[in-house]
């Protein structure tokens, strides 16, 4: 490919001479994706890079955004003690340190990046040349700008700055070591994931979604190119450039759940179980009214309103969270035809979805199997999650066993490609192996005692969560 350069005003001291080698869209490590990954339909943006007179002007705006949620980051830290040292108090080109060409993407290139004189933090430099964009896609610039300013979220990227100069737009956000999901889904066996590792990893994806929800944001765009993996293997949705906003009625809805409990019927039998009824607030915050009639996405995880132009909502996400999770399990989309027209007329077609069930599989692929039938309902308004968005879906059986509030503190999955961050090596074996006898001493005591410890099993270094299956919950 043409060797393409960037040329900023001279005080912006950045040097964006690259040879590109990749399309990758990701803020990752690599360029690990191949040719064959999904492209968004939008994408019409020629990969060239505009070569321009160094004459232009040395005008330059940016803004620095200080997020509650990720306040404690010491990214924070690097970009606050750059600033305190400028001489205006504000980031500037000038102060980033280029490493090398992650990707090109949809509307512009994305570079790895650190602050100058300060090594301990990667960030990931999305430029952006105003000058090469339609009208169209600029909005779509300012869409991703305003969305990623407004996003304060563990499994979201953080925007830590915004600088605008001559026609360039550069947004300073998370860089993601990992790679991407579609990345690692090829290196495992069949292109597909065990269920504990697929249930973890569209667990992180709904609380995205529901946080996404909650703003009034729809996706459009969900798929495992688009996943990022964080240096400890969590998620990071990336890509918002295809989004875009509705009203939103966030609400508590009171529900009745039923239960069941022991009672004593005799002195020898305490088995007999009853129903009861209790009453449990749910916090619901979807955007039911969203409409837009743009034809975006990517051609595999379209949704059937989509395809036929009728226009679309919310359910458009809880579509492609459905053939996400499918791909996930069975290495394949379900609708995937020998080429996109063939997957479109599949998607838009009225019969039903055929999984293939094998005589031996995992625990738990029933209830996935039931999930995934129920977010690929053709007709939006049948469709699990349109009405009540994520809080319906995560009390689904497939994800019993998940306490929701803690997602952020479980062990990411022991799969193959995964790069996991490396425990503190200031912790001993022989400290860890006192932890343990530790816990297994107090186990033992408690359970002496009569005092069912489940809560134990959190602290095993073994497994990130449990599955529990349906038919065991008490």
């Amino acid at each position: 490919m043409d060797e393409s350069t960037f040329f900023f005003p001279p005080d912006s001291d950045l040097d964006l001479s690259f040879t590109s080698t990749t399309t990758d869209r990701t803020f990752t490590s690599s360029s690990a994706r191949t040719s064959l990954a999904r492209s968004s339909l939008t994408l019409s943006f020629n990969d060239r890079l505009s070569t321009t007179s160094a004459t232009a002007t040395n005008d330059s705006s940016t803004s620095v955004i200080c997020r509650p949620h990720r306040s404690s980051d010491p990214h924070w830290s690097a970009i606050k003690a750059a600033t305190t040292l400028s001489s205006d108090g504000r980031l500037h080109l000038r102060h980033l340190k280029l490493i090398r060409h992650l990707g090109t993407g949809n509307l512009g290139r994305v570079f790895l990046c650190r602050l100058r004189d300060y090594d301990g933090a990667n960030f990931a430099l999305k430029v952006v040349d105003k000058d090469l964009l339609s009208a169209k896609k600029l909005s779509h610039v300012e869409t991703e700008a305003e969305i990623l300013h407004a996003l304060d979220h563990p499994f979201l990227p953080t925007l830590y700055a915004r600088i605008d100069v001559s026609h360039y737009t550069c947004l300073l956000i998370d860089y993601c070591p990992g790679g991407d999901l579609h990345s690692l889904l090829c290196k495992q066996p069949g292109n597909r994931l065990p269920i504990q590792a697929a249930r973890f990893f569209a667990a992180e994806v709904l609380v995205a979604l529901e946080y996404l929800h909650a703003l009034g944001i729809v996706y459009r765009d969900l798929k495992p190119e688009n996943i990022l993996l964080r240096e400890d293997g969590h998620v990071m949705l990336s890509d918002f450039d295809l989004c875009f906003k509705a009203d939103v009625d966030p609400k508590f809805e009171y529900r009745a759940h039923s239960g069941k409990s022991k009672t004593k019927v005799s002195c020898f039998n305490y088995e007999t179980k009853s129903s009861k009824e209790k009453v449990v607030a749910e916090f619901v915050a979807e955007p039911i009214t969203a409409f837009s009639r743009s034809c975006v996405g990517t051609h595999e995880y379209l949704a059937p309103e989509l395809v036929n132009g009728y226009g679309h909502g919310n359910g458009v996400d809880w579509w492609a969270f459905g053939v996400f999770i499918y791909e996930m399990l069975y290495g394949t989309t379900p609708f995937k035809g020998c080429n996109k027209e063939s997957t479109l007329r599949n998607i838009a077609s009225s019969k039903e979805m055929r999984f293939h069930v094998a005589d031996r599989e995992e625990i738990g692929m029933v209830e996935a199997r039931d999930l995934i039938e129920k977010l690929l309902v053709k007709d939006p308004i049948k469709r699990l999650g349109c009405c009540r968005g994520a809080t319906d879906i995560k009390g689904h059986p497939f994800f019993n066993g998940i306490k929701w509030p803690l997602i952020r503190t479980y062990k990411p999955p022991e799969v193959r490609g995964l790069l996991r961050k490396k425990s503190r090596s200031n912790i001993s074996n022989v400290t860890l192996k006192k932890r343990r006898w530790w816990w297994k001493g107090l186990e033992y005591i408690m359970r002496n005692k009569g005092v069912q410890s489940n809560f134990l099993s959190s602290y095993s270094n073994h497994n990130y969560y449990q599955y529990v299956n349906s038919s065991k919950v008490r």
